[in-house]
């Protein structure tokens, strides 16, 4: 094992130069002999922790193999051969992530939390997001043998500001819109709230018109076992689909592009009539906020966007306006219901009919 540090000695005094920092440093003083005898502590202080990963690789590649080998450019590759679709085109662009250039030919093994911490510092919220997955993978597939950083230290992930497009912003855009196709997919992203990914591949066929309902299964939650729901649609809604194509892609232009294609062109249109912070994504932010404003019911939201989280949807929604009812108001229509509902003899009382009384029908 090569020393770590050599001594030299300038105008009388005797310094160290570490080979691995490329830093120098005084030993603070002018005797040969304590000068060595400071380099020779040094050097046993560095040899252990050395050997220490020398003793772990040996025991490593008993059981893996490739263990002292592995980089965290293998790992990247093992993630993205699992992946299929959508899910796999975003990891082969989050693969090229400039900031994580510096770990593709690192080490596990040699990896340490500065390592981690100086990508961080250098990339974006992308960065965080994905290096989370992939440091995460590795500790699954016992790749690591403890957490590179633990899990309460890594850096907040911070995302930018989301907001919902209001209907005055959605008008104009509309308005201004030329080509019928688009018109009406950014008229039906403001009725039903889905996705762009899912709103793009309708067809004719996942519509009832009999029950004027639509019915279609979110991309991401495809391959799960999960029934799709069936969402009404009003009459604004209906004057919309019925000008769309009868059988086949209802959107046949827009379903062959790419994700990005579609959030840029949406994007170029708000840019011509100065609208700013809003995404194709803003159209489910906008319809949370109305289902909320409203008092539609959460579980049917939950429902309609595609999350089984409360929590999820309430992110959605949190900058919904709701004004609370004055509670005497409240309490005086709780009062005609009951009234409303409440038979007026025993006879006409069926014997399956309850009177929820006041405190609960509140509670």
């Amino acid at each position: 094992m090569s020393s770590r540090y050599w001594i030299f000695q300038r105008k009388g005094v005797f310094y160290y130069e570490d080979t691995v920092s490329r830093k120098q440093f005084s030993l603070r003083t002018r005797d040969h002999r304590e000068a060595e005898t400071l380099l020779a502590a040094k050097q046993e202080s560095a040899r252990q922790p050395q050997l220490n990963l020398q003793m772990a690789r040996v025991y490593l590649s008993a059981s893996d193999p490739v263990a002292s080998t592995r980089t965290w450019r293998d790992v990247m590759e093992a993630i993205i051969d699992m992946k299929h679709g959508e899910t796999y085109r975003r990891w082969c662009v989050a693969a090229k992530d400039k900031a994580l250039v510096e770990l593709e030919k690192l080490k596990l093994i040699d990896t340490r939390a500065e390592h981690f911490l100086r990508v961080l510092k250098r990339g974006t919220v992308s960065t965080n997001v994905y290096l989370r997955r992939i440091h995460n993978f590795a500790l699954d597939m016992s790749w690591v043998p403890v957490p590179v950083i633990p899990r309460r230290q890594w850096p907040k992930v911070l995302h930018g500001e989301k907001r919902a497009i209001t209907w005055d912003e959605h008008l104009r855009i509309v308005d201004r819109e030329p080509n019928a196709e688009r018109r009406a997919f950014y008229e039906l992203a403001w009725h039903l709230g889905a996705s762009q990914g899912d709103l793009a591949h309708l067809h004719a066929e996942d519509i009832d018109w009999s029950t004027k309902t639509i019915c279609f299964e979110r991309m991401k939650l495809r391959g799960r076992g999960l029934k799709p729901p069936l969402i009404a649609f009003g009459p604004s809604a209906e004057i919309v689909l019925s000008k769309l194509p009868r059988t086949g892609p209802l959107f046949p232009y827009l379903i062959g592009l790419r994700p990005a294609d579609r959030a840029t062109e949406f994007k170029q249109r708000c840019n011509r009539l100065n609208i700013k912070g809003v995404t194709l994504h803003s159209y489910r932010y906008s319809w949370a906020e109305r289902a909320k404003q409203c008092a539609f019911p959460e579980r049917y939201a939950q429902t309609a966007l595609g999350h089984n989280s409360k929590a999820v949807h309430r992110a959605y929604a949190r900058r919904a306006e709701v004004t609370v009812p004055a509670l005497e108001n409240f309490e005086r229509e709780m009062r005609n219901r009951i009234v409303a509902f409440k038979p007026q003899n025993e006879a006409q009382a069926s014997p399956h009919a309850v009177i929820v009384p006041m405190q609960a029908a509140m509670g």
